[in-house]
């Protein structure tokens, strides 16, 4: 089967965070199937285009990986400019990536499958299925317009009314729509009407594949790692992922400031247009005990995991983010580490179910604080056996490679009913 994805964010092969398609991707192309990802050229979290694609309209990495080739496509780097900018940064990429599709894909495919947010790549998912008269599948990772609208994003009022409106559209029109998490299930069939055979889901998951392959190589070493860091003696809580308005990372920069004569340490590892700003919030308050790290590969990340003593997932506290599952969250319990987490909804109810961590209110220093002495209290066979009681449970429910043929097979059924 020939799969063609639309996914704005799709990482490079050095990026750390989230990498829910690289690995889906993977794991299709090792069953013999071939994809072709039309994808962005701007970092999610920088909003910077690389040197490679500068002054380019489309870039072809053919043999991404065995089966995937992924076709860059211009977007603007005016997204953190401002809210003009950041409405031509997605514009920019729809009428590219409708450009790509069009003319730089070759032969038949059996499917489009596009993912969201940024909403507006629907846009191109609808203009390529009637060109190239194959269904389209839309998933939705994060419920827009309602995101947008509580962080900020989005506040003219006509860009929210045309979201909604062709938020509405595009759900007619897709064959099939995914939700990442059981609360988008029920809010597109209760609120937003949507058929509710019409969606299926296919969460966030974990990947157990390198986690495992980097334990099992006999020349890493997790305490010398932490040791090499300078952080031997230390209790090391890390954040890996954006440094963005909706993360809101200065949450730990507060509870860092009164925790500071304790041997806890935030190792904050990623990129975001409010990096800097931490940065100088840290050395105003001259804080020692937070440490910044650029973005680093997949592989490198998950070291830096493994040599923590928690993983943390935090969020700006708003109700949309409630209906959400972290995708950092799963890179945390594949590698056994508990869980301190600040989101409220169905990511603490999945902690809580789990027993994996411990959950904080959002954005409510005390609690945080509270959660992280709790964490501090326990003996290191406790905290042990939080780490493993995660990595059952995603294992069970949330294992990326089941997923994915999951996936597949729902794809699959879209294909046969079309043909």
């Amino acid at each position: 089967m020939r799969i063609l994805l639309i996914h704005q964010y799709f990482l490079e092969k050095s990026d750390s965070g989230g990498s829910r398609f690289n690995e889906m991707t993977k794991t299709w192309s090792d069953l013999g199937h071939e994809v072709t990802v039309l994808a962005g050229m701007v970092h999610y979290a920088t909003g910077k285009k690389p040197q490679l694609y500068k002054r380019k309209f489309t870039y072809k990495d053919l043999q991404f990986h065995k089966n995937v080739d992924v076709i860059r496509c211009h977007v603007s780097e005016s997204y953190n400019v401002s809210f003009l900018g950041r409405l031509w940064a997605y514009f920019s990429f729809v009428f590219s990536s409708i450009y790509a599709g069009l003319f730089k894909t070759k032969g038949k495919y059996d499917v489009i499958l596009v993912t969201s947010p940024p909403l507006f790549v629907g846009i191109t998912a609808y203009v390529l299925s009637l060109f190239k008269r194959i269904p389209f599948v839309f998933e939705i990772r994060d419920l827009w317009p309602e995101s947008a609208i509580d962080t900020g994003v989005l506040k003219n009022k006509m860009i929210i009314r045309f979201a909604y409106w062709f938020e509405s559209f595009i759900y007619k029109r897709a064959k099939l729509i995914n939700v990442l998490t059981p609360a988008f299930r029920d809010k597109l069939i209760q609120d937003k009407k949507v058929p509710k055979e019409k969606v299926i889901f296919i969460p966030n998951a974990a990947d157990f594949s390198l986690a495992n392959k980097i334990q099992e190589d006999d020349n890493f070493d997790s305490v010398k790692f932490k040791y090499n860091l300078g952080l031997a003696d230390k209790f090391v809580i890390t954040y890996v992922g954006a440094h963005g308005v909706a993360n809101h990372l200065i949450q730990l920069i507060d509870a860092a400031e009164k925790l500071k004569d304790t041997s806890v340490v935030f190792q904050l590892i990623g990129a975001g247009m409010q990096k800097e700003t931490l940065k100088e919030e840290v050395n105003k308050r001259k804080l020692k005990n937070v440490i910044f790290r650029n973005p680093v590969p997949k592989e490198e990340v998950f070291k830096y995991i493994l040599a923590s003593d928690v993983g943390t997932s935090v969020l700006k506290r708003v109700d949309t983010f409630k209906t959400i599952y972290s995708n950092k969250t799963f890179d945390y319990m594949s590698c056994e580490k508990p869980i301190l987490l600040a989101i409220d909804g169905v990511s603490r109810e999945l902690i809580e179910k789990s027993e994996s961590g411990i959950y904080v209110e959002p954005e409510n220093t005390k609690s945080i604080i509270n959660g992280i002495k709790v964490l501090l209290s326990m003996s290191d066979k406790e905290l042990l056996l939080m780490g493993k009681a995660g990595y059952e449970y995603s294992k069970k429910h949330f294992d990326r490679e089941f997923l994915a043929k999951k996936y597949l097979n729902k794809i699959f059924e879209i294909k046969n009913y079309h043909e």
